[in-house]
């Protein structure tokens, strides 16, 4: 699979100065982690889950949770279960485009569950993502993937969302623990998700569609933390990736607009703006940059249009590609130059760990033409 794949060639050439790309569940956790990009949400109880599953496939969808958690009320979860396993199944014997896919389980017991259940098809799933995530439970659940983990390989993607996490005289225990559980499963654990929603609801919050989470000042100090403890760029950190963005189309708004004009106007597109800013996908852009600038990778969404975002901001800029090679070249000797562009200073070491992860993400994600801003890449992306 590669991203932006649903374009032509020749978009392609014009959009990127280098491609991205191909990958498979079977690469290395790193590289698979970072190319996760946007992971669509998608309600276990669907009855269209596999002809849902292949048409986000084919609009640049490239992972997937289907959720037997929050997302299904308990009195239905027995055939919502049987849903899952039923429409896998047609999924997997349709030889459609299919993403990573994920299962949100309830109980560690559903991983043996439907591994079984899905039997020669079981090689559709990628993992699981493991809800309420501690160190007193995790284990549990992480052998559960391991046991299952028979005929290929399976990963796991632990939430952290319990109140011990956002509770401040609990929280940075939780997480050394936490991370010390994980590092005995490190061939297992792909990436670490935040659960926003579950964490505020231990204080009754919501964020509005007007606020990021790090406007939220609860969820803001959580996420410090947790890149903090468990995404250090030192060899033994995760890729942690942003939350869930939860909302549709925009309702009334209390506050401006979050895109400037100029860069759709430069680009020859003002339409785009506008159907951006009626699909409150404004917000979500500005949370998708606030989630970079802290360390976070990839992000969950709920609808197709959201993906698009997602990844047209996941996409290297040649900017930054540039400044990443040149602090590369010059890392063994170290010092510092003005950049490429001519407009920072590039320090060797210090910033070798982030232009380590630059290049990571432009393997999976490609760089961008000189020219090409999100814009390009954004609409592109919309228009399939």
């Amino acid at each position: 699979m590669r991203h932006f794949d649903f374009l032509t060639d020749d978009e392609r050439r014009r959009l990127f100065h280098r491609e991205p790309q191909p990958f498979g569940p079977d690469d290395d956790l790193r590289r698979l982690a970072v190319a996760l990009g946007a992971t669509l949400y998608m309600p276990a109880g669907r009855p269209t889950l596999a002809s849902d599953i292949a048409r986000c496939a084919g609009r640049g969808v490239l992972s997937a949770v289907i959720c037997l958690e929050d997302a299904v009320a308990d009195c239905e979860l027995a055939a919502a279960q049987r849903n899952v396993l039923a429409q896998l199944r047609t999924h997997a014997e349709s030889d459609l485009p299919t993403p990573l896919l994920f299962v949100r389980v309830r109980h560690p017991e559903q991983i043996g569950e439907l591994v079984s259940g899905l039997g020669e098809q079981a090689g559709v799933l990628t993992g699981f993502v493991l809800p309420k995530f501690t160190e007193s439970c995790g284990a549990t659940f992480l052998d559960a993937v391991l046991d299952a983990s028979t005929d290929h390989r399976l990963l796991a993607m632990p939430v952290l969302e319990s109140a011990e996490i956002i509770h401040a005289e609990h929280r940075i225990a939780a997480l050394l623990g936490v991370r010390e559980l994980l590092a005995k499963y490190a061939g297992t654990v792909l990436a670490i998700r935040i659960g926003a929603t579950d964490l505020s609801a231990a204080y009754g919050l919501r964020r509005s569609r007007d606020l990021s989470v790090y406007d939220v000042r609860l969820l803001a100090d959580v996420i410090a933390d947790v890149v903090n403890v468990l995404s250090r760029a030192d060899g033994t950190g995760y890729v942690v990736t942003g939350p869930v963005w939860e909302y549709l189309d925009s309702a009334e708004r209390m506050f401006k607009p979050q895109l400037r004009e100029s860069p759709f106007l430069a680009h020859a597109e003002p339409e785009l703006r506008t159907e951006l800013i009626a699909k409150g996908l404004d917000g979500l852009i500005r949370e998708i940059v606030l989630d970079k600038a802290n360390g976070l990778t990839g992000k969950t969404v709920i609808h197709p249009d959201q993906v698009a975002a997602v990844h047209a901001l996941s996409v290297v800029t040649h900017e930054e590609y540039t400044d990443a090679i040149d602090i590369l070249g010059t890392q063994a000797g170290g010092g510092v130059a003005r950049s490429s562009y001519r407009n920072k200073m590039n320090e060797s070491k210090p910033h070798s760990a982030w232009a380590s992860r630059i290049i990571d993400r432009a393997e999976v994600f490609g760089v961008a033409r000189p020219e090409t801003s999100f814009v390009d890449l954004l609409g592109a992306g919309l228009s399939r």
